[in-house]
Parts: C-alpha cells; structure tokens; sequence
C-alpha cells in the first residue's frame, strides 16, 4: 500500500481569497470537499496554482494545517511552501511544513541554485536541505516554472531515488523521452513520477509513469481519475478522453490561475476570482469565460460518453 501512497491524480491546490485578498476558509474548504468527491488520490497543497510566492510563511503554515485537517486522512496531502532565497530560511520554511501534519514536504527545484548556476549545485543544495528535514516526513521535489524553470538532472533524479527520502516528483520536463529515461532511474525505488503535461500523460501513464499533477485538475479532476483508472481497461475510450484532455489543456494560457478561480466560483465553490499574482478585475471582459464554458461543455459530452 505505501508503494501506492504517491500514484492517481494529485490536484495542485488552489487558494481562494475574498475581497480582501485574505485567505476565505469556507471557500478552500468547499474545494478540498469537491476535490475528494473527484475520487482524487491526493493533494499538492501551497505549491504555485496555490499562490505560494504570495502568501507569507505564517499564511502558508496555516494554510496547509487547515487542509490537513479537514482532509483528515482521507488522502495523503503533500505541500511546498518552499520560497525563500537563502539556505538557513529555506531550511526554516521547510522543516516548519514538516511540522504541519502532511505526508510529504516538497521542494522546489529553482530555489536549489540560480539560473545558470550548475546542476552540481543545485544536487549539493538539495542533498544539504534534504538533511534538514525529519527523517519522519516525505520527501518530494517540483519542477516549478516560476520564477524560472530548473529541470533534474539525471543525476539528481538517480539521487533521490537511491536515497529512500524521495518519493515524488512533480514533472514539468513535457518530453516523452526524458520521462521515460527518469522512470528507469526510479525503476525499483520509492519514487514516484506525478507528470504535471496533459499532452504527454497518456503515453506515460503507458510507460510506467503512475500519477498526474497538473493544474487541469482544477477544472476536470473526476475526467483524469478516470484516464488514471481505466486506460488500461478500456484503450478506445482513453485514447478519445486523452485527445479532449490534450486540447482543453490549452486554456491552461487562458489567465490561469484566474480562469479557474472564475470555473470554481460558476459551480459555487468560490465567492471571488481574487488572486495576489496577478489583477483579476478585467478577466470578465476578455473573451476566456467563453472559451472556458466551451471546454466544460465538451466535458459534459465526454462524460456522457464514459457513462459518468
């Protein structure tokens, strides 16, 4: 069973806020609820769709206790909150999530060294952190792309695995070959590949890869349940499910994360499409909302299509 603890869909995390811009519980709370009604297999909490680089440490602590919380075991939850520049508050901020209940803390590969500094480094600063945190708690890494994209080195890949501390990468690499090349290293450890891409997922999913974390999961995460579940079962059904995940995936560049805030507060989860990244006021006057009901739309054909 703990050999499955990190595989299916892990939904990154969404945070809503009110008018304010301060965190609304009774809206997050409505989401982890529609989340767990998905048949979702875990959740990434305070990572980048959460907002993470925007919130405060003391936000981020609290925001990932409350999820635990009213989770209250019924899937594993892993979080970040991994920001900060400098090593000693990268250590605090990482060793405090430790402490916030979840299964698995997860760090973020552009804080392991600057842009353009080597792959060596970041492996050095990754094995220094790794030793930082309680041997009690998960370990995981994401290929975050913001503030900007550092992909693992093989080496690094190769380390984690052999190490027994890693059991989850959050994968943005979107190339078939190098996932490919990553499941072997992983091949026989605890580590698990969670592919972030919708286009590729598929074809990973047939490669070994067995889970999915990406942002589309915000707007459909009962659809990747079922591809996660039956591609193997049911090969022509998931082959058209993967083609309508492939397309709708593009709304992704639709203002995200505010195009799926405004999704959740349409079916009621969410009171405001407030974000701190990013000013939400003119969304509704772009042509996006449409283009969004357009994808759900197809969904719902999809889903008669399933049976679901």
């Amino acid at each position: 069973m703990n050999q499955k603890k990190y595989t299916g869909v892990w939904p990154v995390m969404l945070t809503p806020f009110d008018e304010r811009k301060e965190i609304d519980w009774q809206s997050l709370e409505k989401l982890i609820e529609w989340y767990l009604a998905a048949g979702v297999h875990g959740l990434f909490a305070d990572c980048q769709s959460s907002e993470m680089f925007f919130l405060s440490d003391e936000e981020a602590r609290k925001l990932v206790r409350f999820i635990v919380e009213k989770v209250d075991g019924r899937v594993p939850v892993v979080a970040s909150g991994h920001t900060a520049n400098a090593f000693s508050h990268q250590s605090e901020q990482l060793i405090s999530m430790s402490e916030t209940g979840v299964d698995g803390v997860i760090m973020i590969s552009n804080r392991l060294a600057l842009a353009g500094e080597s792959n060596d480094k970041a492996l050095e600063t990754l094995q220094r952190l790794t030793a930082q945190v309680p041997v009690s708690v998960d370990l995981g890494i994401y290929e975050c792309p913001y503030p900007y994209k550092r992909l693992l080195s093989e080496e690094t890949v190769a380390w984690c695995a052999q190490s027994g501390r890693y059991t989850f990468i959050k994968d943005t690499c979107c190339d078939l070959t190098m996932i490919k090349r990553r499941l072997e290293l992983a091949k026989g450890s605890r580590l698990h590949l969670a592919n972030a891409n919708s286009q590729t997922l598929l074809a990973s999913f047939q490669a070994g890869c067995q889970a999915f974390s990406g942002v589309m999961a915000n707007f459909h995460p009962d659809l990747y349940v079922w591809l996660y579940e039956n591609w193997q079962a049911e090969p022509e059904k998931a082959r058209k499910l993967s083609d309508y995940l492939s397309t709708a995936a593009l709304v992704e560049n639709l203002d995200y994360p505010v195009c799926a805030k405004n999704f959740q507060q349409s079916i009621g989860n969410f009171h405001t499409i407030a974000c701190r990244v990013r000013d939400s006021s003119g969304y509704l006057q772009t042509f996006y909302p449409e283009a969004i009901n357009g994808m759900v739309r197809l969904g719902q054909d999809i889903r008669r299509y399933l049976e679901l």
